[in-house]
């Protein structure tokens, strides 16, 4: 791969958008590449690796603080036992979050089968719209 690609180019090949890839570097996840003579960011293939991760990380549901915690870990060697913590922590929220999926799945599926599809102002997906939650 050539040295020196613009941020067109990178955003093309990571899949990342280029305003994206600006607020990566605004936000210290990237760090600002060297620039051309005539201003153009230079990016090389260590920037492409760590936009590549980024986005990886970002499509498994990783916030940007926990990115930003896997990437010192990678920049400075960690052990892989510090990453696991991590993962496993974000793999509880994952799971907390399918759990009030498959609740709210529930509750809408049930609210459409009661629905009478019919001109009437009485509608029950408007009713569980409008009852709290029991807790669970």
């Amino acid at each position: 791969m050539r040295m020196g690609l613009t941020i067109g180019d990178v955003s093309e090949k990571t899949q990342v958008n280029i305003e994206t890839i600006r607020y990566y570097e605004r936000i210290g996840l990237v760090p600002a590449p060297p620039r051309s003579a005539g201003g153009r960011r230079q990016y090389d293939s260590a920037g492409i690796a760590r936009l590549q991760f980024i986005r990886r990380a970002r499509e498994l549901g990783f916030s940007i603080d926990e990115i930003r915690a896997l990437l010192a870990m990678t920049d400075g060697g960690a052990a892989c036992g510090d990453v696991h913590a991590l993962t496993v922590r974000h793999l509880k929220l994952v799971r907390a979050k399918i759990k009030d999926l498959k609740r709210m799945e529930r509750t809408l599926a049930a609210a459409a089968d009661r629905c009478a599809l019919d001109a009437s102002s009485d509608c029950p997906i408007i009713d569980a719209l409008a009852t709290l939650p029991r807790a669970s």
